[in-house]
């Protein structure tokens, strides 16, 4: 969680969405021998949930819901996620509405890890399965769980407190709620980012230096639509904010850090 991306740890991107969002609270779970998580970010004004145990994802989201105040809406993210924007989420959060349950997907060309959604004939999602427990069939499936998804308080809260982890990992999964909430009578409203590089995950230093040039091209193409000629975008790096004046050009090997302020000539 502490690993930096453009000279911010991926965790901080995260709580910056989430800001961005207007949250009325912020709570970050984080694992036992973890406490240099929140010591190291003791300046963000967040909520820090201690999880004992790893016990799966639906576990990890249940030892923060006895913090949440009831008729709340909840969105769920993950810490080494860093790239999903607030307009994917704005949209999300949209789609399951106050009183619903929004869940975010993405079509992957090699789907292969992560858990698929299944969806009926009708074409509502009706479960998800994990990789490791589902079928060859099911397998096959493209559509896959960000495991980002929005439900109210109240709900979410006896659904987890109904989990088990007869499964392949012995966890309790957070994507079972999924199948509670269909058995409940909810419909699984879904909605998908613009770009897959949204939901990616960081679990290596491979990963981690295509993210950091994913949101580096971002940050240049981000300037270049408001008029800023950059003689290689991909040869600069922003670690901070940038405001420019019309027509400032910046030439190659350029290396922005802070709260930067560029004027024309």
């Amino acid at each position: 969680m502490l690993h930096p991306l453009a000279d911010r740890s991926l965790l901080e991107h995260v709580i910056d969405t989430a800001e961005q969002l207007g949250a009325d609270d912020i709570h970050v779970v984080y694992g036992h021998g973890g406490e240099i998580v929140p010591t190291t970010l003791a300046h963000r004004h967040v909520d820090w949930v201690l999880q004992a145990q790893q016990l799966g994802t639906g576990h990890a989201v249940a030892q923060a819901m006895a913090r949440i105040k009831p008729g709340r809406q909840v969105l769920v993210l993950y810490g080494d996620v860093p790239l999903t924007s607030a307009e994917t989420l704005k949209q999300l959060l949209s789609t399951a509405g106050m009183e619903g349950f929004g869940l975010l997907t993405v079509k992957l060309n090699d789907p292969t890890g992560y858990g698929r959604i299944i969806r009926d004939s009708n074409h509502a999602v009706v479960r998800i399965v994990e990789h490791k427990d589902a079928t060859e069939n099911e397998r096959q499936v493209n559509e896959v769980n960000t495991g980002i998804l929005a439900a109210p308080s109240d709900r979410l809260s006896a659904w987890l407190k109904r989990l088990d982890n007869n499964n392949a990992q012995g966890e309790y999964y957070l994507t079972d709620v999924i199948a509670m909430a269909v058995q409940d009578g909810m419909v699984v409203n879904t909605a998908a980012p613009a770009d897959e590089n949204e939901v990616l995950g960081v679990n290596n230093k491979r990963q981690l230096a295509l993210l950091e040039r994913h949101y580096q091209l971002l940050q240049a193409n981000r300037l270049m639509d408001a008029g800023v000629t950059l003689r290689d975008p991909a040869r600069l790096d922003i670690r901070g904010s940038v405001e420019c004046g019309r027509d400032v050009v910046i030439d190659i090997n350029v290396i922005l850090e802070g709260k930067v302020k560029i004027a024309a000539l």
